[in-house]
């Protein structure tokens, strides 16, 4: 299980919301890019960035952020917050992202799903879905749908969607661990699909909790605020991931 960490970005700074308040926002670091190279000088197989401004506008806003982080690491990165259309992905692509994250627009529309995985592949598209109370949150998670988080999820999967970005907003950014119930159940209803947690990882230890868990289809997990709060490491998050895998 790979450690991903993650970038969310809101007028051009790295901060981080609690659960995805825009009013409990956290500055990080005045300069994303800096930071994503402290991730990549760490091992980082990828770095997750997320446009917080534009989940709300709903089209990207931090392009430059974005460019600057793609032209100074060598690592990929993937990018979600106000995909909606096939020309959105094309410009976040043209700056060097590897791959896009959709939200509310496959939410509002999965058959939109269809259209980009025809024209940009299954690696390069990824499914967000951002659940509260087991239904799905949209809008940077200002609003949340009747649409059920796993009805949604094999939806997408059913139209070729190949990797789903798996957050629990109850858990994201309060430290209590991980969302081990639901994400285990995602994992079993759309095994063909590989999934990758958000939320609530506080310390190495959870890290550790979902490795254990040793689901086949279970990619990775993506951490913030608790190693921007210095509650843990980088290279602890692998080192007890790997060592709960070995059991």
């Amino acid at each position: 299980m790979q450690i991903f960490p993650a970038i969310d970005m809101r007028a051009g700074r790295c901060v981080r919301l609690f659960q995805g308040d825009y009013s409990k926002e956290t500055v990080y670091n005045a300069d994303p890019a800096s930071q994503a190279l402290v991730w990549e000088k760490e091992g980082a197989p990828l770095i997750h960035l997320v446009d917080l401004d534009g989940a709300k506008a709903g089209h990207p806003v931090n392009v430059s952020s974005i460019e600057e982080i793609c032209r100074k690491v060598k690592i990929p990165c993937e990018i979600g917050g106000g995909i909606r259309t096939l020309e959105d992905a094309e410009k976040l692509f043209s700056l060097g992202v590897a791959r896009v994250i959709l939200g509310t627009a496959v939410c509002e529309n999965p058959e939109l799903a269809e259209a980009f995985l025809a024209k940009f592949g299954a690696e390069k598209v990824v499914a967000g879905i951002d659940a509260r109370d087991g239904f799905v949150a949209v809008r940077g998670w200002l609003e949340t749908s009747k649409v059920s988080a796993f009805v949604l999820a094999e939806k997408l999967v059913s139209l070729g969607m190949k990797r789903i970005i798996f957050t629990d907003i109850s858990t994201d950014g309060a430290f209590t661990g991980p969302s081990i119930g639901p994400t285990s159940e995602l994992c079993r209803k759309v095994p063909s699909c590989r999934i990758i947690a958000s939320g609530g990882v506080s310390c190495a230890e959870d890290a550790g909790r979902l490795a254990a868990l040793a689901l086949p289809n279970l990619e990775g997990v993506i951490v913030g605020k608790a190693l921007y709060d210095g509650r843990t490491t980088y290279s602890a998050l692998v080192q007890e991931s790997a060592k709960a895998a070995k059991k």
